[in-house]
């Protein structure tokens, strides 16, 4: 079975520190103040060749760096993680894709040439809203000109693959609201914009707020109202829908992502960071000492587990279809040896007789309608596949 011996070509890379902690943030993240960069750098850099001991690399198709935000290390320290990067990950495709999150107002100038020189190519800000009353309710500490200000920067460094994070669904947000941030965002002519629903998570502010009735979220009609028109908007300015909460002009999908939704190894490093190699899930030790004080003596694992062929098979499907292209059937032939409709057959007719998702010769992908129940169809997949005695 592929998963059990294929090499990732995908590498994550988790940066934990913050300016601040945002009020619906459930990311492994701390905040910057006092914390020992260099000595995490460090550690990394131990992982690094521990992992790459334990699993040599091939060819590396896309890096992302994520957080927390990586775009708080300062130019000399961002130098010295990339050039770090490079030395363990040395195989570069030609065309590789090296994603960093960044943060607006945490990039001047020189920190973005230190990226650039670094090999990165592709910067996704985290900017959420347009509106800096709703930017302040949130906990974000930039305003809209602090974004202006980052990507004019990004693009005096030479960036042209760049995309902006918004969200829909937050306190006190209208359709209007959405309407009017929508409007700016898109004059900013950027190849890709990611507009995520807010999730309110356990042990964040918001859930607090909301246990106490104190979170004043706009109602369920209001919020799909939201997403039909980030949708009608974003595919009427020319972008293509290819994820549910992703947009892109032809040719700028994240290809990182995609290696997630494909259900394809990777790489995962970092406090807390995940990964998938060789048929096995593992999460690393989530706080910053402890992580720094595991990678003396071997991986920073919390803990390892094989992934039952049963389980590989529901998580193809799950991540799969949230691609507007959906799931083939060739690709999970190839992963798993074994047809599609023998092993989920009986889920796909029901799915597709309820007009949620669409069949074809080569897979089956949401439907319109599907679109805006994509949990509800994923969870049907959620221990779908029978004898599982006579799989793998």
């Amino acid at each position: 079975m592929l998963q059990r011996t294929q090499t990732p070509k995908a590498v994550y890379i988790h940066i934990p520190f913050c300016t601040n902690k945002c009020h619906y943030c459930d990311f492994n993240s701390y905040v910057l103040k006092g914390q020992p960069v260099m000595d995490y750098l460090d550690a990394l850099e131990r992982e690094m060749e521990r992992m790459v001991q334990a699993v040599p690399p091939g060819e590396i198709e896309t890096i992302f760096v994520g957080g927390g935000t990586p775009t708080v290390l300062t130019p000399e320290q961002m130098e010295v993680f990339l050039r770090r990067v490079r030395a363990y990950f040395p195989a570069w495709s030609p065309q590789l894709e090296f994603t960093m999150e960044a943060n607006p107002g945490t990039t001047d100038l020189e920190k973005l040439q230190a990226m650039k020189e670094g090999g990165v190519n592709r910067i996704s800000f985290g900017v959420q809203s347009f509106d800096n009353g709703l930017l302040e309710g949130i906990g974000r500490i930039h305003n809209t000109d602090d974004v202006y200000r980052s990507l004019e920067n990004a693009r005096k460094a030479g960036f042209t693959n760049l995309s902006i994070d918004l969200m829909f669904g937050l306190p006190k947000q209208t359709k209007a609201v959405m309407e009017a941030t929508l409007k700016e965002a898109l004059a900013l002519d950027l190849p890709h914009y990611s507009i995520y629903s807010l999730k309110v998570e356990e042990n964040t502010l918001f859930h607090t707020l909301y246990e106490r009735g104190q979170l004043p979220l706009p109602e369920e009609d209001e919020e799909i109202g939201m997403f039909l028109l980030i949708m009608e908007r974003l595919r009427s300015a020319g972008y293509g829908q290819y994820e549910i909460s992703n947009f892109a002009r032809p040719g700028y999908e994240s290809r990182h992502n995609a290696m997630y939704w494909r259900n394809q190894s990777y790489y995962g490093l970092g406090a807390g960071a995940h990964g998938y190699v060789h048929g096995q899930r593992h999460v690393n030790i989530k706080g910053v000492q402890p992580y720094i004080d595991a990678t003396r003596s071997g991986l920073p694992l919390l803990e390892k587990s094989a992934v039952e062929v049963h389980e590989a098979m529901e998580d193809f499907m799950m991540v799969g279809l949230r691609m507007l292209g959906g799931v083939r059937k060739a690709d999970f032939n190839e992963q798993f040896g074994m047809e599609l409709d023998d092993v989920f057959g009986h889920v796909l007719q029901r799915q597709c007789s309820l007009g949620l998702l669409e069949g074809s010769a080569g897979g089956y992908k949401l439907s319109e309608r599907g679109v805006l129940l994509g949990n509800e169809v994923f969870g049907e997949f959620l221990g779908a596949v029978k004898n599982t005695s006579k799989i793998g």
